[in-house]
C-alpha cells in the first residue's frame, strides 16, 4: 500500500505507518519510532525530521517492509542477512517485502571441486563460482542443491569431476578432474582439471580457468581456479600451483581455488587461493590434501606410489544468499 497521493489524511498516514489514537502529526517525523530516516514522498520529497510538517509531506509515501526467510546458516552484516548452504536444503521466503525495503536477493553458487589424479597426477579444478544480483523472490520455498567434491583417483588413475550446485534455476558446474599419471589429461568443468606428468594437457573451464599442462617428467599441472584463471603448467622442479579462487563480495570469503599439482619425485605444489579451498599437491613421502568442504576447491594432485594416499577429493560447493532485512 501507500499513503494516498490525493485526499491525503491523517487516517491514511496512520494506516501506512501505524500509530495510536488520537492521531498526532508530530508522531510522524522521519527518524522517529514510526517513520524511518530517509523515507520520502514521491510527490513532496523527503519527509522532514524536525520543524514544519504537514499532511502533504506524506502524499504517496510507502512504509518499507523487508524480506524474511529461513534456511541454511544465517548470519547478519549490518542491515543484511546472509544465508549459507553447505548441503542441499530449502531457502524459504516467508515474506517478500517491498521496493522501499527489500524484495530482491543477491546470491552466489559454487560447484564442488574436482578430485585429483595419482602418481605425479594433475590437480582437480575448482568448482565454478557464479554470482547474481537483484533477483526477485516470492513467498515460497526454493530448493538449494549443493554439489559434492569429486573423488580422488587410485593407482595411476584420474580423479572424478565435482558435482554441480544450483538454486533459482541457475547452476554452477563442478570442477574438472585431475589426470592420473603418467599420461592422463585433465577434465573439463566449471574450472578445468590439471593434466598429469608426461606433458598431458589440462581441461578447459566453462566459467573459470583451464587446468595447467603436466610437465614432461615428474610433475602434474595445477587445477584451474577463478582468478587468476589458469592452473600453472608443471616443470620438472614443480611450480604447478593451482589457480587462485574468487573472493565473493557477498561474504568476503574466497572460493573455488584449484588444487596444486602432484610431483612424482619431489615436492608437490600449493593449492590456489587464500584460502580458496584448493588442496596442496603430494610428492615423495608427502600426501596430497583434499579441497576444502564448503569452498569448492580442487583436490591437490597425488604424488608417487609410496604415499599412503594417492589422488584426493575436491571440496563440496556452497550457496550464499544475501538481502536487506532492516
Amino acid at each position: 500500500m501507500a499513503v494516498p497521493s490525493t485526499n491525503t489524511s491523517l487516517t491514511g498516514i496512520q494506516t501506512e505507518f501505524g500509530g495510536s489514537n488520537p492521531i498526532q502529526l508530530s508522531e510522524y517525523y522521519a527518524g522517529g519510532p514510526l517513520v524511518g530516516s530517509g523515507i520520502a514522498s514521491p510527490i513532496a520529497g523527503p519527509i522532514p525530521s524536525s520543524g514544519q510538517i504537514s499532511i502533504g509531506n506524506f502524499r504517496g509515501a510507502v512504509s518499507p517492509s523487508f524480506i524474511t526467510a529461513t534456511g541454511g546458516t544465517i548470519t547478519t552484516s549490518g542491515d543484511y542477512k546472509i544465508h549459507k548452504f553447505t548441503g542441499s536444503s530449502t531457502f524459504t521466503v516467508t515474506s517478500v517485502g517491498n521496493p522501499a525495503g527489500s524484495d530482491t536477493v543477491d546470491y552466489a553458487i559454487v560447484g564442488g571441486g574436482g578430485g585429483s589424479g595419482r602418481d605425479g597426477g594433475g590437480a582437480g579444478g575448482g568448482g565454478a563460482y557464479r554470482e547474481f544480483t537483484s533477483h526477485s523472490v516470492s513467498a515460497t520455498g526454493y530448493p538449494v542443491s549443493i554439489g559434492g567434491g569429486g573423488g580422488g583417483g587410485g593407482r595411476g588413475g584420474p580423479g572424478s569431476a565435482g558435482g554441480s550446485s544450483s538454486v533459482f534455476s541457475q547452476t554452477a558446474p563442478g570442477g574438472g578432474l585431475g589426470g592420473g599419471g603418467p599420461g592422463g589429461n585433465g577434465g573439463a568443468g566449471g574450472c578445468g582439471g590439471g593434466g598429469a606428468f608426461s606433458a598431458r594437457p589440462g581441461g578447459p573451464g566453462a566459467y573459470g580457468g583451464s587446468g595447467g599442462t603436466g610437465a614432461p617428467y615428474d610433475a602434474g599441472g595445477g587445477g584451474g581456479g577463478m582468478a587468476p584463471a589458469n592452473g600453472a603448467t608443471g616443470i620438472n622442479l614443480g611450480n604447478c600451483s593451482g589457480g587462485a579462487g574468487k573472493t565473493s563480495p557477498l561474504d568476503s570469503v574466497t572460493y573455488a581455488g584449484g588444487g596444486g599439482g602432484g610431483h612424482w619425485d619431489g615436492t608437490g605444489s600449493t593449492g590456489g587461493g587464500t584460502p580458496g579451498g584448493g588442496g596442496n599437491g603430494g610428492g615423495r613421502g608427502a600426501n596430497a590434501t583434499p579441497g576444502t568442504s564448503g569452498l569448492g576447491g580442487g583436490g591437490g594432485g597425488g604424488g608417487r606410489l609410496d604415499n599412503t594416499v594417492g589422488g584426493v577429493p575436491g571440496g563440496s560447493g556452497v550457496c550464499i544468499i544475501k538481502y536487506k532485512f532492516q
